[in-house]
């Protein structure tokens, strides 16, 4: 009973300085969600489950990890590996946790994309989400320097070569960004920097950012349904959990959420355990070399459909394209004209459009892991001019979409 007393005293003195019962109703207790929804809504706690996992994962790593050009490669691929009781299976957790994030997020973007959740007032919430993909972009790549092995080195150096600008030819900025005229160490503990802390900071803020857009305009459904919430919420808190059209996010909805983790969890160690290599590219483990060129330089597969944007064209041209690549998903709730909320297979040509673009970048992720020689070029190049072409259309084929 004494506990009890000193816990709800506790509990007090919390909500009193913090409103931490206000914030439970606003965020979970009184936070409604719509009930027809399914288990494509869950990828935003699996992604958030996944970052947890990176940054845990992360911090075991950093307690042996060496950040100098002549340590680096051995403090990975040696000591960790070897030497530091279940450091394999932290180094396995990491890696396969930084690939399998992306395949996540790229099922997030196109449900959102399938099911219009960018639009009517939503906007937001896809730019925040948009910037948050960028953040964890710019967060792999830094963190595929660190082993310094030969595809750390050079995938390197030719990505921080994109920032010349092609026939501007702006090395000295180029430069600087390394800290010398070829990775080299003033590069590795940028990135180093980059990885362990400045990056992972702007993510726990724009996931905390993405979270607060969700929480007003409330999440879409699978059928692009108006819902009045307050009405709905009425009948909810009233007993007509039958009829009502949401559910509480607390334990309603995350129950569904926790289950659908559950699957995936379980996937994932799958993956950990036993098909890890996928994540870990067998050229890596050589230790880098500015004197050896690997004969086909390629990033990991979460960039090859933008890579393959770049690499069919001419220089100038290349990076223009690569540029829009890199742009054109912020400016979807702009582009598509349509004043319809509702999933791509009840949105005519807006179908078509969705299921040519998905594929078309499976395609350009597959063109872009192959050497750019003969028929392959040439898949890659109509592939990119799709791509293109495709963002083109969508003003005009959502402006001919009839209102229903």
């Amino acid at each position: 009973m004494a506990h009890f007393e000193k816990a709800k005293n506790l509990h007090d003195w919390l909500n009193q300085r913090l409103a931490i019962d206000t914030l439970r109703r606003v965020l979970a207790t009184e936070y409604w969600i719509p009930k027809n929804i399914n288990f494509l809504w869950a990828m935003g706690m699996i992604l958030a489950t996944t970052f947890g996992i990176l940054l845990i994962s992360g911090i075991f790593l950093l307690m042996y990890y060496k950040p100098d050009v002549k340590l680096a490669f051995d403090s990975v691929n040696y000591t960790i590996m070897d030497e530091v009781g279940y450091g394999w299976l932290w180094r396995h957790i990491h890696g396969v946790a930084a690939s399998v994030v992306f395949l996540i997020i790229y099922i997030h973007m196109f449900t959102g994309i399938y099911y219009g959740s960018y639009k009517r007032g939503r906007e937001l919430i896809w730019l925040s989400g948009m910037l948050l993909f960028v953040t964890f972009s710019a967060e792999a790549f830094s963190g595929y320097m660190l082993p310094w092995g030969q595809m750390s080195y050079w995938a390197g150096m030719v990505i921080t070569n994109l920032f010349s600008l092609g026939s501007l030819n702006l090395n000295g900025l180029v430069e600087w960004i390394r800290g010398d005229y070829v990775p080299g160490d003033a590069f590795l503990n940028r990135f180093f920097m980059l990885h362990v802390l400045l990056l992972p900071l702007i993510i726990i803020g724009l996931i905390v950012f993405h979270f607060g857009t969700l929480r007003i305009p409330h999440v879409n459904n699978q059928d692009g349904e108006e819902i009045d919430f307050d009405a709905e919420a009425k009948k909810y808190l009233a007993g007509d959990t039958k009829n009502a059209k949401v559910i509480r996010f607390q334990w309603d909805f995350l129950s569904k959420d926790i289950f659908v983790l559950g699957i995936f969890l379980i996937f994932f160690f799958y993956l950990v355990f036993y098909h890890y290599e996928f994540a870990m590219d067998p050229v890596n483990f050589d230790p880098a070399d500015g004197l050896k060129t690997p004969p086909h330089i390629y990033p990991e597969w979460y960039f090859l459909w933008s890579y393959e944007i770049l690499r069919p064209f001419p220089k100038d041209p290349g990076l223009i394209a690569f540029g829009f690549a890199q742009v054109i998903f912020f400016l979807l709730p702009f582009l598509d004209r349509s004043p319809n909320v509702a999933p791509a297979n009840r949105r005519g040509l807006f179908a078509v459009w969705f299921w040519v673009l998905l594929i078309d970048m499976i395609v350009l992720t597959v063109m872009g892991k192959v050497p750019p020689q003969g028929v392959f070029n040439t898949i890659g190049l109509y592939a990119a001019l799709t791509f293109i072409g495709l963002w083109i259309l969508l003003p005009i084929i959502t402006m001919l979409e009839k209102k229903k």
